[in-house]
């Protein structure tokens, strides 16, 4: 009977090993719902000038004043989470914070990652806590690439990172941001805290870690700092959309 109870267990264990997400955990904050990135919490203020698509699998977020007007207005986490990016990804993206959110649907837990692209000033810093509401950046253009604006993805695909062009741009690796954000304002199991699965993407050999005294770091940690001088974009150059040259990172 012995060597049956020995098979058994290690069976057990090796289908545990199998089933386990690749990647190292941390304990966070379990999200109570999920606002918009701007104008909190219902993006007053805001318009949606481009949605989802096969060719951009977010939204963009424009100021109502058009143009350049919301350059260095606030953006917001949309819900509890922990930072797992937050730095200068140069070509297309500009400066990027991701923010992986962990909640209760249908009973169990699952996990999203919200993306906010093309700000202006980071705010936060890679192994970060976050609170629904907490500002994580400003809009920006990404250096003069384009008029002002905020890209703003949630995806479901853990994988992605900065490396969007290897996944499918569908639904079966992203959520619509309206209504993934429109379906789960109000959510159970606010208050408690769970594990959640990091380093599951490649950041990539390009993408420079942010120094010790960036913006990121010091405003992270309560410190004033100057902000980005940008130059503005002109509308006729406005190319929200430009991701097909970013690299393989």
């Amino acid at each position: 009977m012995r060597p049956r109870y020995y098979w058994i267990a290690l069976f057990c264990l090796l289908a545990g090993l199998v089933a386990a997400p690749q990647g190292d955990q941390v304990r966070t904050r379990v999200a109570e719902g999920f606002d918009q990135p701007v104008g909190k919490p219902d993006a007053d203020g805001y318009y949606m000038s481009r949605g989802f698509a096969s060719y951009h699998p977010g939204e963009d977020w424009n100021g109502l004043g058009g143009g350049n007007s919301d350059l260095g207005a606030p953006v917001y986490v949309i819900g509890n989470g922990y930072v797992t990016f937050a730095r200068d990804a140069r070509m297309g993206w500009g400066n990027v914070v991701l923010v992986r959110h962990t909640f209760m649907e249908n009973g169990s837990l699952a996990t999203v990652d919200s993306m906010y692209a093309h700000l202006d000033r980071i705010l936060v810093r890679e192994g970060q806590q976050l609170t629904r509401g907490q500002q994580v950046g400003t809009i920006g253009t990404n250096r003069g690439m384009y008029v002002a604006h905020l890209h703003f993805e949630i995806r479901k695909n853990l994988h992605i990172g900065i490396n969007r062009s290897a996944f499918a741009r569908d639904l079966t690796n992203y959520w619509r941001p309206g209504t993934f954000i429109s379906s789960h304002r109000k959510l159970p199991g606010g208050g408690r805290s769970a594990m959640v699965v990091t380093n599951t993407y490649r950041i990539g050999d390009s993408i420079a870690p942010p120094p010790a005294d960036s913006s990121a770091a010091k405003s992270a940690a309560g410190e004033k700092t100057a902000p980005v001088k940008i130059p503005a974009a002109s509308p006729r150059n406005f190319r929200v959309n430009r991701f097909e040259d970013v690299g393989p990172y």
